[in-house]
């Protein structure tokens, strides 16, 4: 072997680099005191007390070969400080790593232990898919609900095409005519659905008590099943997360029941920041709510399967503790008193699988947020009722704010791969209605619950937020043509599958209308007609148009389309809730301008959702990336470079129509203004100003912001306290590796990993030879996450950035001003880097943590 190279196993490292992993000699007095400063500044930056951290840096300093050697004394100190029974700890980590996150969380000097339990006690379960071609049990099936709807639905549709057969020349004796025929048919169909669905719930809502589902009443804490409160999370922000469970936990804390629920944050972020800093703010979730408070963190290594497959892992490993879990999305909200009322009508209905309750949309700023949100609470509550009325117990199921029952959800609701590497094969991405349609072939109900107050949600705030998030749906909805006819499915399960490809198919086939009415038109504009069109005809076919019984055909397809907000506002008049919406005229004008809004917005949407289609259709994939949430505007690039093709696609439309026929160019101009007029419209929609004005003037008010929730007022208080202040400034990657209390936590969350090959050994060491000498911005993605992803190489990098000398150090441990407003990169002379250090007099845990790192 070279002399100048060192061996690992059967691996050889260039001594260079076993240099830089291990400490540097420091044998010298002089050498000596920077070993004492460094520790002085590690313990001061803990804040130790001056007595213990004085009488600890002597002892690990004394006799100590190098800094590094130093570090791993100072270790042994922390943990005989922090060591507890094993009675008093069960699971313990590494009591020093438990001493640091002590002291990050609660000071050095407090006599209380820190209880770092990430997870509760494993217990494996199998969870494997079964075979779709097998019939299960469908259970009663109302025949009549289907049947009657689809008489609703077909005669109408089947009578509006043969009308429009009648408005058009030469009806029956030209393709043309008959693909319009079709295609209006097909749209004059899929609008009558939500007509119907609208009818049966307000009618619902006015003379029907809904039966089904009783709720036991009264129920006794100790009568109360296991239930866990699941969050999955795709690089989502923290602080959000985590104080919404904390207002969820506060809620059910004043009903007496919180000791019956266990909360889960389930992530599958990849991202090496976004996990610490979840690892983080779950920590600082655990200690202001207490030991008493069992919030659990676990973070998948592999997210297969992404939203689905996270949820399937959560059962696998902790489902046989509960006998029911509550999923709810990151922006989600959720009442202890709903809660309990979800836990004690499951109980008392032992056949049901699963309940749906319908989010209420809170907290919308921009003005487009505004009106969505608006439009979810006051259509909403019909159109539900309608669902529920049609559907019975084989309802629908939303993927969150739902209680489900774990047992029959592990044993049937396992998902496969689709066949085939296409757009529509592999992973399968809009999982909720497949696990509903499962569930109920197995033969448990799927009921939805919209009477149920207290579950709360949050929408996109843009057009374009929500059209990235469609771009998604429309992959996962069109992924249902496969399931359609798998055997054992109920009808009305294969009826929401159709449902959710018409959503987007829709789009499709309303831009082929508009695209073969032009060509009728200007076929007739530019072609001699035919006044023989079959051979041996006696008489011409003269060809005769009826524009009055098109405007009759065009308002009775508005009045269907506008009938269902009519309901709405008729059923809140009656019920006397119009003041819930800020009285009867901003009620009535928020209507106006809410339907003005969506026509305009329903032709942007329709080209943005046929591109989507075709996309698909064509096998283009996309990647499921984090859902966008908050205030954040539209750009006028960003609207520009979406919306520009459409607005070029209007103006060569339209003027094509207006030069061969002016007529028939004001019918279609309501669709080519909304295309000329997308760009400003989106940005102006996303904006908060318009938004808050529109506040101020009662319009778009919802009963949420009339009278506020006890939870959202809770959730309020909780995203309005300050910032908790922890002793460095760093954040994400560079905290876990540089923070020493940050440090210790991820290195107690990790927990023992099994013994790696002598490659990923070989691998990590190489990484961390590179973090050293160049710095964290030497190391990409993977880098992070693979040195992250093992304790004891990063507790080996903490301790070498600590002990580094002078002319490297600055690449990890910068000089924050206690104020947060200055970075410099000054170092202390004595070696020890003072961007550790707080000032004199200033309280050691008293730092900001603004996201400022390299």
């Amino acid at each position: 072997m070279c002399v100048n190279s060192h061996r690992v196993g059967k691996a050889v490292i260039p001594n260079k680099i076993m240099h830089d992993l291990a400490g540097e000699s420091l044998l010298h007095d002089e050498e000596r005191q920077v070993i004492k400063m460094r520790l002085r500044s590690y313990l001061e930056t803990l804040g130790v007390p001056e007595c213990l951290l004085v009488s600890w840096v002597g002892e690990a300093s004394e006799c100590a070969g190098n800094a590094d050697e130093a570090f791993v004394r100072l270790e042994g100190l922390m943990a005989r400080r922090q060591a507890v029974p094993e009675s008093e700890a069960p699971g313990r980590v590494a009591d020093a790593a438990r001493f640091r996150v002590h002291a990050w969380l609660d000071g050095a000097d407090s006599e209380a232990h820190v209880d770092i339990t990430a997870r509760p006690p494993l217990v494996r379960r199998s969870m494997a898919s079964e075979r779709w071609r097998s019939a299960g049990k469908t259970g009663p099936f109302m025949p009549w609900r289907g049947a009657l709807l689809a008489v609703l639905v077909l005669i109408p549709s089947y009578i509006a095409s043969q009308f429009l057969l009648g408005v058009l020349p030469h009806p029956g004796l030209d393709w043309l005519n008959d693909s319009l025929a079709v295609v209006f048919g097909l749209l004059f169909g899929w609008i009558s659905i939500g007509l119907w669905i609208s009818v049966a719930g307000a009618v619902a809502l006015l003379f029907w008590r809904r039966p089904g589902l009783r709720r036991e009443q009264d129920m006794a804490a100790a009568d109360m099943p296991g239930t866990a409160v699941v969050m999955p999370v795709f690089r989502e922000d923290p602080a959000r997360v985590c104080a919404g469970l904390e207002a969820v936990y506060r809620s059910l804390e004043q009903t007496g029941r919180a000791a019956q629920f266990d909360f889960f944050i389930l992530s599958d972020s990849d991202d090496a920041d976004a996990w610490v800093e979840e690892e983080r703010a779950w920590a600082d979730l655990r200690h202001r709510l207490g030991p008493q408070a069992r919030m659990f963190y676990r973070r998948r290594r592999n997210n297969i399967k992404r939203k689905s497959g996270n949820i399937a892992d959560f059962c696998r490993r902790f489902g046989a503790h509960y006998r029911y879990m509550v999923v709810l999305d990151a922006d989600s909200l959720m009442s202890g008193a709903a809660l309990l009322q979800l836990v004690e009508t499951m109980e008392a209905n032992p056949r049901v699988g699963l309940i749906q309750t319908l989010p209420a949309a809170v907290h919308q700023r921009t003005l487009f947020g505004r009106i969505q949100q608006f439009s979810n609470r006051l259509y909403g509550p019909v159109f539900a009722a309608g669902l529920h009325f049609w559907h019975m117990g084989e309802g629908h199921y939303w993927g969150h704010n739902a209680i489900i029952r774990i047992e029959p959800f592990m044993r049937h609701c396992a998902l496969p791969r689709l066949p085939g590497n296409s757009a529509l094969g592999g992973e399968i991405m809009s999982h909720d209605f497949v696990e509903a349609a499962l569930l109920r072939r197995a033969g448990w109900a799927v009921w939805l619950e919209p009477g149920l107050e207290g579950s709360y949600e949050e929408v996109p705030p843009t057009l374009l937020d929500e059209l990235k998030r469609d771009r998604r749906w429309a992959q996962g909805n069109l992924q249902h043509t496969r399931m359609i006819f798998t055997r054992g499915i109920a009808f009305p399960h294969r009826a929401v599958f159709l449902n959710g490809i018409m959503s987007y198919v829709s789009s499709l086939l309303w831009l082929a209308l508009l695209v073969l009415s032009s060509v009728e038109v200007v076929s007739h504009r530019i072609v001699t007609p035919r006044y023989f069109p079959r051979p041996h005809m006696l008489f011409p076919v003269w060809p005769v148009w009826h524009p009055h019984w098109a405007l009759a055909l065009f308002w009775f397809t508005m009045l269907i389309l506008f009938l269902p907000k009519l309901l709405a506002l008729l059923l809140v008049v009656v019920r006397r809730r119009t003041r819930l919406f800020g009285g009867l005229r901003p009620l009535v004008a928020s209507i106006a301008l809410e339907s003005l809004v969506s026509a305009l917005l329903a032709p942007v949407r329709m080209l943005f959702h046929t591109m989507f289609v075709v996309s698909i259709l064509a096998g283009r994939k996309i990647s499921w990336g984090p859902q966008v949430r908050g205030d954040g505007g539209t750009s006028w690039r960003e609207a520009l470079r979406h919306h520009g093709p459409g607005t070029v696609l209007a103006v060569v439309w339209g003027s094509i129509i207006y030069l061969l026929s002016p007529s028939y160019f004001w019918w279609l101009m309501p669709i080519v203004a909304a295309w000329l007029v997308a760009i400003p419209t989106s940005v102006w929609l996303s904006r908060t100003g318009p938004g808050l004005t529109a506040r101020r003037l009662g319009l778009f008010m919802t009963p949420e912001e009339i009278y506020r929730p006890p939870l959202l007022r809770i959730f309020e208080q909780v995203r309005a306290r300050p910032a908790a202040r922890r002793c460095t400034p760093t954040r994400g990657f560079r905290a876990a590796v540089v923070d020493p209390g940050v440090n210790a936590l991820h290195c107690a969350l990790l927990g023992i990993s099994g013994r790696p090959g002598e490659a990923v050994v070989l691998h990590r060491r190489l990484v961390m030879a590179r973090a050293i000498r160049s710095g964290p911005g030497a190391l990409d993605a993977r880098d992070r996450l693979c040195l992250l992803s093992d304790r004891e190489t990063l507790a080996a990098l903490h301790r070498r950035i600590w002990a580094l000398q002078e002319s490297d150090a600055h690449r990890w441990l910068h000089d924050v001003r206690a104020d947060g407003e200055a970075a410099r990169s000054a170092m202390h002379p004595c070696g020890a880097l003072q961007g550790a250090l707080p000032r004199t007099g200033d309280d050691p845990r008293g730092l900001p943590i603004e996201r400022r790192y390299q």
